[in-house]
């Protein structure tokens, strides 16, 4: 599977999660600032909440010291379902119950066991077929929205805000 990782910081726990997604076999993109050096939250959420929704990766996953951001942030680009998660458990619902494609986690609470757990639940749960109609009416909020926002856009540059 083919996973954008990012985060607006790189520490001990960011490359922990790196290597823990490439020892499950995933192919990871980095995407996020080399050591030492920060990127603002909302840049590297975008970039890898694109990836997610162009289809450039499977499946993404984004820290930051609260993770509160980079979900905020990644969920405004169309396509994308990302889901904050503290424990494994929520992060199995996340996956089940809305089919998250895209994890965050925070920087400041999540431990590298945590983190661990938080993995496995995620990557070994599957959609619950009882959720899909929930999943169908989440994807036509997104293509309203994104229709309005399109729209908005068009008349902006026509000079009919």
């Amino acid at each position: 599977m083919r996973i954008a990782f990012g985060s607006d910081e790189r520490n001990h726990l960011t490359d922990t999660i790196e290597q823990l997604l490439r020892s499950r076999g995933h192919k990871v993109e980095l995407v996020g600032p080399p050591a030492g050096e920060p990127l603002q939250w909302t840049d590297v959420a975008r970039a890898v909440a694109e990836r997610v929704s162009s289809a450039q990766a499977d499946e993404g996953v984004l820290c930051c010291w609260t993770g509160t951001g980079v979900s905020m942030a990644a969920n405004k680009v169309p396509g994308v379902r990302a889901a904050l998660c503290a424990d494994a458990e929520t992060a199995r619902g996340a996956r089940a119950w809305n089919e998250a494609n895209l994890l965050c986690l925070s920087l400041r609470t999540t431990t590298e066991a945590l983190a661990s757990e938080i993995l496995e639940a995620w990557f070994s749960a599957s959609a619950d077929p009882s959720e899909a109609e929930n999943v169908e009416k989440l994807k036509k909020l997104d293509g309203r929205y994104r229709s309005a926002a399109a729209l908005a856009l068009t008349e902006e540059g026509k000079g009919r805000v």
